[in-house]
């Protein structure tokens, strides 16, 4: 089996203690891993440890060197002072506003401050789906999108490039099992629960 994208093991990870771990898991080139629990338990912790916003107490993260992250967050991006158009955002981001499902293509045209929250939604996570980077990083990406953006979500995931892999967090049952080659479960406490093959 070809390295992992992603090797985290026994990660004990918070703020100012440790709120979730000790945690284990893997993400390997061509393989979508969901990481679920209930609201609290510490999914969007570990993902923290990642993008450098959370400490780590014990054990390891590592990313397989240049192997480029692409991260969607909770905290979506508004507008700001400086609004952007759609097309604009995706360049930031690093994505090629052609990867953008032909459904979604209008909303390259408009302004970010003046797309519902789905819409806000739906360009951030194919910001990430179109950006280069192999380890794709979704956390709660299904969060305010109305069933065709979920949808197409779920085909995008679906069709990822074989030399990528991710690791999405979601509380979204459904979701999860139609996109995840195996869920990892945190028990409330943060603790690992059990791991099990979805797709």
């Amino acid at each position: 089996m070809a390295q992992p994208l992603l090797e985290i093991e026994q990660l004990r990870a918070g703020y100012c203690e440790p709120v979730v771990g000790p945690v284990s898991l893997q993400v390997h080139p061509g393989e979508v891993i969901g990481l679920a629990g209930p609201n609290g338990c510490g999914k969007s912790t570990v993902l923290s440890v990642l993008t450098g916003q959370a400490q780590r107490f014990g054990g390891q993260a590592k990313t397989a060197a240049g192997a480029g992250i692409a991260c969607q967050s909770q905290a979506p991006y508004q507008g700001g002072e400086l609004p952007l158009r759609g097309d604009e955002l995706l360049t930031l981001m690093g994505a090629d506003p052609a990867t953008l499902p032909e459904p979604l293509q209008p909303l390259l045209r408009r302004r970010i401050d003046r797309l519902s929250g789905g819409q806000r939604q739906s360009l951030l996570v194919w910001s990430v789906l179109g950006h280069p980077g192999a380890l794709v990083l979704l956390d709660e990406p299904t969060n305010n999108l109305d069933a065709r953006g979920r949808q197409l979500l779920i085909e995008g995931l679906n069709r990822l490039d074989a030399g990528r892999g991710a690791l999405v967090i979601s509380h979204d049952a459904d979701f999860i099992r139609q996109v995840c080659h195996r869920v990892i479960t945190l028990e409330p406490g943060g603790h690992l629960q059990r791991t099990e093959t979805a797709a």
